[in-house]
């Protein structure tokens, strides 16, 4: 393939036809947005894997490991996000976790599809299925007590949004958005009641440490924070300020204490990482 510059188009006509050529040129210049804007990089990709080092006030707590995958369902492909909390030392003597929960969600849209979540922390063992049907504009929820084998499971339907989102995809909806200080960012989020309006305050530029170094942020503070969890308190989380928009730091702060989760590790597959 020969390369042509518009200085060569140029030498190659004249007058009115050298006039119309440039006319051309600059038109095309102006029209085409850079390769940039055109084709933005990705914050996240199937694979990425992200793990925290939680602490309880003082005392280390465990670890969160969150992985995003692709799932292929039987007529449309979907990403799919295991999250597990696992306690560790003196607070797994005190009061034992091991959770797991799983969520779908749409890839172009991350309007979450589902959400299992089995809960064993102390005494309460819970399997709770969330079931979003947007045919029917429901939420569909089935929590079973493992503790009542012989119980009947709890089920109920609430009315949902044409597209929410749960406790675990709404962190990958939020890092697609821009993040502007002083804005807000509004998003429905349900956990199997009724659907609450989420909004998130972008606050301020701040530095984190983690394992991993030191990073710009951005501070931000979702508000209905009291209705979507048991104890009442507020949610700060840190995104890195760069195109990943990593979750660094997740920092509740509730009648029980502070509860922190540090991002201490980030792995992607070697064929598919982040530009």
């Amino acid at each position: 393939m020969v390369k042509c510059s518009a200085a060569d188009v140029l030498t190659q006509v004249s007058g009115g036809h050298r006039f119309r050529a440039l006319l051309s040129i600059l038109l095309l210049v102006i029209l085409t947005p850079p390769a940039a804007a055109q084709n933005p990089p990705p914050p996240f990709s199937p694979g990425e894997t992200l793990t925290y080092d939680v602490t309880w006030t003082i005392f280390r707590a465990g670890v969160v490991t969150v992985n995003l995958h692709d799932l292929q369902q039987k007529d449309h492909d979907a990403y799919e996000i295991t999250a597990t909390a696992l306690s560790e030392g003196f607070v797994n003597v005190l009061f034992a976790v091991n959770n797991v929960f799983r969520a779908v969600s749409d890839p172009q849209t991350l309007c979450s599809e589902g959400i299992t979540k089995k809960i064993s922390e102390g005494r309460r063992q819970k399997d709770t299925h969330i079931t979003f049907d947007y045919s029917r504009k429901l939420a569909l929820l089935d929590e079973r007590d493992l503790n009542q084998p012989k119980a009947p499971p709890k089920q109920q339907e609430f009315d949902i949004p044409p597209c929410v989102e749960d406790i675990v995809t709404a962190f990958y909806y939020l890092r697609r958005q821009r993040m502007e200080i002083g804005h807000n960012i509004e998003l429905p989020v349900n956990d199997g009641s009724k659907t609450q309006k989420v909004i998130v305050d972008v606050q301020a530029r701040e530095k984190v440490q983690t394992p991993m170094g030191t990073f710009d942020a951005i501070r931000i503070e979702p508000k209905v924070f009291n209705g979507l969890l048991k104890h009442k308190g507020r949610m700060f989380i840190w995104l890195s300020d760069e195109p990943r928009q990593l979750p660094l730091r997740i920092k509740a702060e509730i009648t029980v204490g502070t509860i922190t989760g540090t991002l201490r590790s980030v792995t992607y597959p070697k064929a598919n990482p982040p530009r």
